[in-house]
């Protein structure tokens, strides 16, 4: 049980540090991704994104609440997929709390009332942190030429 807890802490912290995350909604048949700036609750196991009313997004989530958010850092090569519950709010208090620079670039204020809150209930993901690319891909290129397969950092599903 330790394990699954060290791994969860883990997943809140990749998604906190990462900040930004795709997150994808379904069509119909089809699925689209955007990029959103991310607020990670862990207290309230949530990941909340300011959302414009009149966005597609808020439509296919009401037809289909089952969403997810890739979480990467191509960077550090640290990646975190997470699945869950989405769901719309014209939660004012929630907006200003969440009110932050990101923002700005699409809205003028916190009092715009086109802004809706996305919360997504996390229930379950999937992370690899490795320790870096050139880690990574020096790990990767020994494998090749040795025949075996490479040990490139530490990934993990959990619960949430």
């Amino acid at each position: 049980m330790a394990i699954e807890k060290n791994d969860l802490d883990r997943v809140w912290k990749l998604m906190d540090k990462i900040g930004f995350c795709m997150l994808a909604t379904r069509e119909g048949d089809d699925i689209r991704s955007r990029p959103m700036a991310a607020h990670v609750v862990r207290g309230e196991n949530a990941v909340y994104f300011l959302t414009d009313v009149d966005s597609h997004k808020d439509d296919e989530i009401e037809a289909e609440p089952n969403v997810a958010l890739a979480f990467a850092d191509s960077g550090g090569q640290k990646y975190v997929s997470v699945s869950g519950q989405a769901e719309v709010s014209n939660d004012r208090a929630k907006i200003k709390e969440l009110w932050s620079t990101p923002a700005k670039a699409w809205w003028d204020s916190a009092d715009d009332p086109a802004i809706r809150v996305l919360k997504i209930t996390p229930k379950d993901a999937q992370y690899w942190d490795s320790p870096g690319t050139v880690v990574s891909y020096v790990k990767m290129l020994a494998a090749a030429v040795s025949d075996s397969r490479p040990e490139i950092g530490d990934s993990g599903k959990v619960r949430m």
